[in-house]
């Protein structure tokens, strides 16, 4: 016996195949986001080709900065978005100090319950005074930290599980100490059980934590794969699981987040580039400190530099607004002394300069009359290095095209950014442009104005490049004050100095930017990040692209 189904119930039956079929189709060729979407993993795209290190004490490459951010704590943490302002992290509360038989001992009490991942061989365990201690130390040990020098003459007693003290033989002032034991190069905290039981050069290959997400794989060339830590302090992670790629070029970048395929990226600075992208209505962009601040160092051991008159008429030929209108405002900001005081304490404000007559403020006329004081009435030529990095020849072209104006015909040799970096710590240059974000007013201080820091020919030579030795004491003297007050009073005076003898004509700073997705919550609000990227806590999330 054949059954046949009625004309009308097959009439009806064809439609529903053929509705459901296109609503399928749709779906597929027009909603592949909302098919793809998934919110428990996060892609970001950085600008390098590979990591530099897997080892906290010696991270300094933005990817190596957000690698740590990730998987490690301090004792202290940079509050997410937030820094410089600190706030307990591994210690149950911001440690405090006292002075006993005149040395300076600071009691640190460890949070209770918190946990290290698992390694390779060996458990989770809890945290406790061992590995604090144990840490600090392989942060005070040259060989095994690129920050040593920050943490010698310090010294570790153990009062209890989670009770330590840190004894300085010189005090220092919380300004300078906090930071040291903060989630920031040395300050990260590993695990001392998989270090020994590994052993360094596996421990490189897979380093253990306490972070909101532990190392899980490395691809050399491609990327680095982190997973939730479901045992972390705070409360476990809303993502399970964040990968970071490496691609050098901006344009795979753009359009790896373009595409849905990451969700965040580090982007250029680039005014045009800027422009484009804004245009995107799924994607953000997000600009943060801290910032490379750009400054003008001039040397007066070499002629005609040796005049502070000729100094003075550089500085007033030169205008920082001219400067900043070389990137998109948003992105870049003035500072009118070494140390940026929108990131940092310490730093004087324009305001406070131009009270105190040191803001250079802009003056052609002025400027042609100190030179023609100095017998250069007709300027001089000066011969300069830059790099082949865009920043760079954009500083060095506005430099040659303002000093134009009063005679001073600069010569621009361009070569490598390697190159560069090595040719201006090689010997004396009558001027150099520099870039570059230092941690504490006192690292400013010491690596561009003390003459231990003098290129060559210094103790320790490192980027004084004007050969200044007029504020030894005054940074010697602030390095060792443990009253906040008076430690930026000396700040203050050692940047008055250095503006008086025009060494140094501070630029503009400019700020870290990235393009995210508008599905990511990085769970905080982005002033400013230590880490050098937006930062993937426990509260970063991806919502569904029809979030509200």
């Amino acid at each position: 016996m054949q059954f046949s189904t009625p004309l009308t119930l097959r009439g009806t039956l064809s439609l529903l195949c053929v509705a459901l079929f296109f609503m399928l189709t749709a779906r597929i060729t027009t909603g592949a986001t909302a098919l793809a979407f998934d919110d428990t993993v996060l892609r970001f795209g950085m600008q390098v080709s590979s990591m530099g290190t897997l080892d906290p004490h010696f991270a300094a490459g933005s990817q190596d900065r957000a690698f740590a951010d990730m998987v490690f704590n301090g004792l202290l943490r940079y509050q997410p978005g937030n820094a410089p302002q600190l706030e307990p992290d591994l210690a149950a509360s911001i440690p405090e100090f006292k002075m006993v038989n005149g040395r300076q001992v600071w009691t640190v009490q460890l949070r209770s319950g918190v946990m290290f991942h698992p390694g390779p061989s060996t458990p989770a365990y809890e945290l406790t005074a061992d590995d604090v201690i144990f840490s600090l130390q392989k942060s005070a040990n040259r060989k095994y930290s690129a920050y040593a020098g920050e943490y010698s003459g310090m010294n570790f007693k153990k009062r209890s599980t989670y009770i330590l003290e840190i004894v300085l033989d010189r005090p220092a002032s919380p300004a300078l100490f906090l930071p040291k034991i903060a989630d920031y190069a040395g300050g990260f905290i590993i695990s001392k059980k998989a270090f020994e039981t590994n052993g360094y050069e596996a421990f490189k290959k897979h380093p253990v934590g306490t972070g909101p997400y532990l190392f899980t794989a490395y691809e050399p060339g491609k990327k680095i794969s982190l997973a939730s830590n479901k045992q972390y302090f705070r409360g476990k992670p809303h993502l399970n699981s964040v990968e970071m790629y490496f691609m050098p070029d901006i344009a795979d970048r753009e359009q790896a987040l373009l595409t849905d395929k990451l969700d965040f990226i580090i982007g250029s600075g680039n005014a045009a580039w800027i422009n484009a992208i804004q245009h995107h209505k799924d994607v953000k962009i997000d600009t943060f400190g801290v910032g490379e601040i750009a400054t003008i160092f001039l040397n007066p051991t070499i002629k005609p530099l040796d005049d502070i008159r000729v100094r003075k008429a550089i500085a007033y030929a030169l205008s920082r607004t001219s400067f900043l209108q070389t990137v998109d405002n948003p992105f870049a900001g003035l500072v009118c002394s070494s140390i940026p005081v929108n990131f940092l304490p310490g730093g004087l404000t324009c305001s406070q300069t131009r009270a105190l007559g040191l803001s250079y403020e802009y003056n052609l006329e002025k400027a042609r009359t100190l030179l023609k004081e100095a017998g250069y009435p007709n300027g001089f030529p000066l011969e300069l290095i830059s790099s082949k990095k865009n920043l760079y020849l954009t500083y060095y072209d506005t430099l040659s095209n303002q000093l134009a104006d009063i005679g001073i015909i600069c010569s621009i040799k361009v070569v490598s950014h390697a190159e560069m970096h090595k040719i201006i710590r090689s010997k004396n240059h009558p001027l150099v442009i520099y870039s570059a974000w230092r941690p504490n007013a006192d690292a400013y201080l010491t690596r561009f104005f003390h003459s231990d820091s003098i290129i060559v020919t210094g103790k320790s030579p490192d980027t004084n490049f004007s050969s200044y030795k007029n504020i030894d004491t005054l940074i010697e003297s602030a390095r060792t004050e443990i009253s906040p007050e008076k430690q930026v009073q000396l700040w203050h005076h050692a940047q008055i100095r250095i503006l008086s003898d025009m060494v140094a004509f501070p630029i503009m700073y400019t700020t870290q930017l990235f393009v995210r997705r508008l599905s990511v919550d990085y769970g905080h609000d982005l002033f400013s990040s230590m880490a050098l990227y937006p930062q993937i806590t426990e509260k970063t999330r991806k919502r569904s692209p029809g979030h509200k």
